[in-house]
């Protein structure tokens, strides 16, 4: 059961300009650049979506994205992930592969992939780890690959996600490292308390935050 606690993770309109990095600009000569420029309003990346059935990418299941793949691919890096299992978006439970980059606009997007994708997800962990590298100090291709179930008939047809890669800038790399230290990157939507997570990286999860600081007060008082 979803219990995310919306007044809990509610944003503060308010203060989403701080968190909306703007564009470099200098204001006055005494006063601080403004460094970054990546959007993001906490807890609500833009959405991109892989349609399995369709095989091809989008962004709020709507906005098919063009190039000369018409939508077939996806390329990034990220910044923050999390594969985990959980019941979200009333799919039932299943294995999730939550990523989380900056896309051309520069906003901080947001994509899901579950199945057999993820299965492909760790067969790009493993040989990054022995490389002691991770997600985020490479840029990946998103491939949709065409599958068919000849066990039905007529046969089903669907799509998976492949993936490969390649080195990301060192310089773009660090800038992008730095960023996702400094914000908190998640998304409300598919955020529950019961998410059994298998690995994460730069993933802020405010109810195990919550857990932390009521772990923290509980040997305070006990100390008392």
């Amino acid at each position: 059961m979803n219990t995310q606690n919306k007044s809990q993770l509610s944003t503060n309109q308010s203060e989403s300009a701080s968190n909306a990095e703007q564009l470099p600009l200098v204001i006055d000569a005494n006063q601080p650049v403004v460094a970054r420029r990546y959007k993001y309003l906490e807890g609500h990346p833009r959405q991109y979506r892989f349609d399995a059935k369709e095989g091809v990418f989008n962004i709020n299941g709507s906005e098919k994205l063009g190039g000369p793949s018409h939508g077939r691919t996806l390329t990034f890096q990220p910044i923050a992930w999390r594969i985990f299992t959980d019941n979200i978006l009333n799919m039932g439970t299943k294995n999730w592969a939550e990523l989380f980059f900056i896309d051309e606009k520069n906003c901080v997007s947001a994509i899901l992939f579950h199945g057999y994708s993820v299965d492909n997800i760790f067969r790009l962990i493993e040989p990054l780890y022995y490389d002691d590298q991770t997600l985020a100090d490479v840029v990946i291709t998103a491939v949709a690959e065409k599958k068919e179930n000849t066990k039905i008939q007529p046969k089903g047809v669907y799509y998976i996600a492949n993936f490969s890669y390649k080195p990301g800038d060192p310089a773009k790399t660090a800038e992008l490292k730095q960023f996702a230290q400094e914000v908190k990157i998640f998304r409300q939507e598919t955020l529950t308390d019961i998410a059994n997570i298998k690995t994460a990286m730069n993933y802020y999860n405010p109810f195990a935050q919550v857990a932390d600081e009521a772990q923290l007060l509980t040997a305070n008082t006990v100390l008392v």
